[in-house]
């Protein structure tokens, strides 16, 4: 693997690193993002973070992507639903750089925004999103940290800016966590557990029409996706108990 391209910012240390077409994004040694455009998805996290928007059978057109990185998830939904207008929101301007650089998101339909996350969805006004994907980490050492506390109150705003049978998205590194956050009550019942053999994330999702068989039949339907999930060490869609 070749660091193409490394900058140091504000204490911070950034590199875009290549194998083969195949681009990754760090950040004080913390793995962000990693795109192939051959490929699609690629058998990690992130793929996790895009496989709710399948809940919502009308599709999605307007989605806002928080903690966007290098913007892997943005390319992935792109790829799925190709005239989904999409906000990806980053507190860095260094990965919104990237992303236009190195990730292609210099193209129509994708507004990146410089922004503290929970400003941006405290003033956000206007139409609704049809998914809401919180991915919002930060830490140094190959260490992420929950950048927002995933409370009561901060499920709450995210939930307020979904149109009526949305899907809201968020990313855990631990069990722990995730089980705190699938408790909640007063929104959208928690509707899928996705995990990955080989990482300790778990992304859950509330809202959506689908139930979890009817998302695995659809899911099914693409070539990308269905190595995946037939893989013993692809991913695992499991039901709210799977939270625990």
């Amino acid at each position: 693997m070749a660091v193409i391209w490394q900058r140091r910012v504000n204490g911070h240390h950034y590199e875009v690193r290549s194998a083969g077409r195949s681009r990754r994004l760090y950040t004080d040694g913390i793995f962000h993002s990693q795109f192939n455009p051959r490929t699609v998805m690629s058998g990690a996290p992130w793929d996790l973070l895009t496989l709710p928007a399948f809940l919502r059978s009308a599709g999605v057109h307007r989605v806002l992507l928080l903690g966007l990185g290098g913007g892997a998830v943005a390319r992935q939904l792109l790829h799925f639903f190709p005239q989904a207008e999409i906000t990806g929101v980053d507190l860095d301007a260094v990965h919104l750089s990237v992303a236009r650089r190195f990730f292609g998101l210099s193209r129509t339909g994708v507004r990146l925004v410089q922004a503290d996350a929970r400003k941006f969805v405290g003033d956000c006004r206007g139409a609704r999103f049809d998914c809401v994907i919180d991915d919002l980490f930060g830490g140094q050492d190959g260490d992420p940290r929950r950048a927002v506390p995933f409370d009561h109150d901060w499920r709450g705003a995210l939930t307020r800016l979904l149109v009526p049978g949305g899907v809201l998205v968020a990313n855990f590194t631990d069990s722990e966590s995730a089980c705190a956050a699938a408790g909640f009550a007063g929104v959208p019942l928690l509707k899928l557990v996705a995990t990955l053999p080989r990482y300790d994330n778990r992304v859950l999702a509330w809202g959506g029409d689908r139930d979890l068989e009817a998302l695995r039949q659809q899911l099914r339907t693409w070539p990308e996706i269905r190595p995946y999930l037939d893989a013993a060490r692809g991913y695992r869609l499991q039901g709210p108990r799977a939270a625990a």
